[in-house]
């Protein structure tokens, strides 16, 4: 990863324009032109050095559902049932923790009851239960991974 990418990445992560030519717009911004910044970031998506790229929406607010969902996962396992859980469009942020739940994810659906039919369909497809534990609360934080 060089300069440029660690930019866009820094960057990107705290907001992206909305115009008629977003990516020529936050491309500038960052001294390059808007090819090169959409060919380094299927880039980085092709090489997996980022899992995704794209707008987060308020699922609730637009009659979704959304829940914080984990799992034990055994270490032999982790990697495949990552792939597996991470086909789902459904399923964003999934991360590895030190605890006996080992995967944590959020669940965004276009409806409340695909919460339920979306961890039937991973817990069938993985083999592993998931501890679905939806939001009582909404607290913002506003997170920055600094690269």
């Amino acid at each position: 990863m060089d300069a440029i990418d660690r930019a866009i990445i820094n960057t990107l992560q705290l907001g992206f324009p909305i115009s008629e030519r977003p990516y020529q717009q936050a491309a500038a911004g960052l001294g390059i032109d808007e090819r090169e910044l959409i060919r380094r970031l299927k880039a980085m998506l092709d090489d997996k050095r980022l899992s995704r790229f794209g707008p987060l929406f308020h699922a609730e607010r637009m009659g979704g559902g959304l829940s914080l969902c984990a799992m034990a996962v055994p270490e032999e396992d982790f990697d495949k049932v990552a792939e597996q859980v991470n086909s789902f469009p459904e399923v964003a942020h999934n991360y590895a923790r030190d605890h006996d739940l080992n995967m944590w994810f959020v669940l965004a659906t276009e409806t409340p009851e695909r919460i339920s039919e979306v961890l039937a369909e991973i817990e069938t497809l993985t083999g592993y239960p998931i501890y679905n534990m939806p939001k009582q609360q909404e607290f913002f934080v506003g997170l920055h991974f600094e690269v």
